[in-house]
């Protein structure tokens, strides 16, 4: 009975070594594999960028600026119109702070842009007063502005003096200008120069009628007649423009010449009226002289220029006026009854 109890408990005996020996090799191996896998080499990756030096106070390393030390840099060293400049930890500058410069005040103006003659001398005048000048270019563009204007309602009027110095008739354009805003007059076309070879001529004989407009444009001459004679001629690339007109068909007596061009569908008023006598001898003309009193340049002495006059009167005259005082009345830089006489005298009407 005994042996066979011994002999029982022996396979549980053998059963236990045997676990107990797989338990331990399974864990040699795996003491050995952490051994093996410490012993590797490792690499460990840090992100983030990292400035060399930034932090110091120092400005190095192609930094904009350093903690306090802004490198003597402000907000409007950095193109803003105040403020105050910081510094980023990464050492760039911060502007957050910096502020932009106030919006402009509204600007109250009139822009005039059109034609007239090429390198012409454009003049602008405000209710009678003259208040900018400006050259034409080789195209006969111009563009011009009247600035520093309230809100209200003004007559502006342009005139062109031509390269050899005759002016054209007077555009005149009644506007209405608002406060903060900038009104635009555009495609004016100012009408051609014109004078004429002959202050009398005989009957019969060519006078020629000659001027300057837009280069290309076809101008239309009128002869003012019992029987309007009319005549159309070319200008050439300089704006310039002879048309040799026979007198034949005129009776004796005083004749009238106007002209106005006609360019790209756009047509000119009627320039000023030039006069010459048909007669029985040539005249040559004299050189055409500024006619006293006349202070609007429409070749006459009237109303207008009155009125003109009249506002200066026991007022300082603005330094472009003085010069028109000086061509066409006294030339003492005011406006007092010795300009009114000379007015008078000169007197068309």
């Amino acid at each position: 009975m005994k042996n066979q109890k011994i002999g029982l408990k022996s396979p549980r005996i053998i059963s236990v070594v045997i676990l107990l020996s797989t338990f331990y090799f399974l864990f040699s191996i795996f003491v050995f594999t952490q051994y093996i896998f410490a012993s590797q080499p490792r690499t460990v990756e840090i992100t983030g960028a990292v400035v060399i030096g930034c932090g110091d106070g120092v400005i190095q390393n192609n930094e904009q600026c350093d903690g306090v030390n802004l490198g003597g840099q402000t907000c409007v060293s950095q193109g803003f119109f105040g403020g105050i400049l910081h510094c980023n930890p990464n050492c760039t500058f911060n502007v957050l702070a910096c502020t932009l410069p106030p919006p402009p005040p509204p600007v109250t103006q009139a822009i005039f842009t059109g034609r007239a003659s090429p390198q012409s001398a454009i003049t602008l005048l405000r209710d009678g007063q003259v208040v900018a000048t400006t050259v034409s270019d080789s195209l006969a563009n111009f563009r011009i502005i009247a600035s520093g204007l309230s809100a209200g309602n003004y007559i502006f009027s342009l005139y062109a003096e031509d390269q050899n110095g005759l002016r054209s008739s007077l555009s005149t354009f009644p506007i209405s200008v608002t406060a903060g805003a900038t009104t635009q007059v555009g495609n004016i076309f100012i009408a051609p120069t014109i004078s004429v070879d002959k202050s009398e001529v005989r009957r019969g004989d060519n006078i020629a009628v000659f001027g300057q407009s837009a280069p290309n444009s076809e101008i239309t001459i009128m002869i003012q007649s019992e029987e309007p004679l009319f005549a159309r001629v070319l200008a050439d690339e300089d704006g310039i423009y002879l048309q040799n007109i026979d007198t034949s068909p005129l009776t004796i007596g005083r004749h009238s010449a106007r002209a106005r061009a006609a360019y790209r569908g756009e047509i000119t008023a009627f320039s000023r009226s030039i006069d010459f006598l048909v007669g029985t001898r040539n005249v040559v003309r004299a050189t055409e002289r500024l006619l006293r009193g006349d202070l609007n340049n429409d070749n006459r002495v009237n109303l207008i220029d009155f009125s003109i006059a009249a506002f200066w009167h026991r007022r300082a005259i603005t330094p472009a006026f003085a010069i028109i005082e000086r061509e066409r009345l006294n030339g003492d830089n005011r406006i007092n009854l010795v300009d009114f006489s000379i007015m008078a005298f000169h007197w068309t009407g």
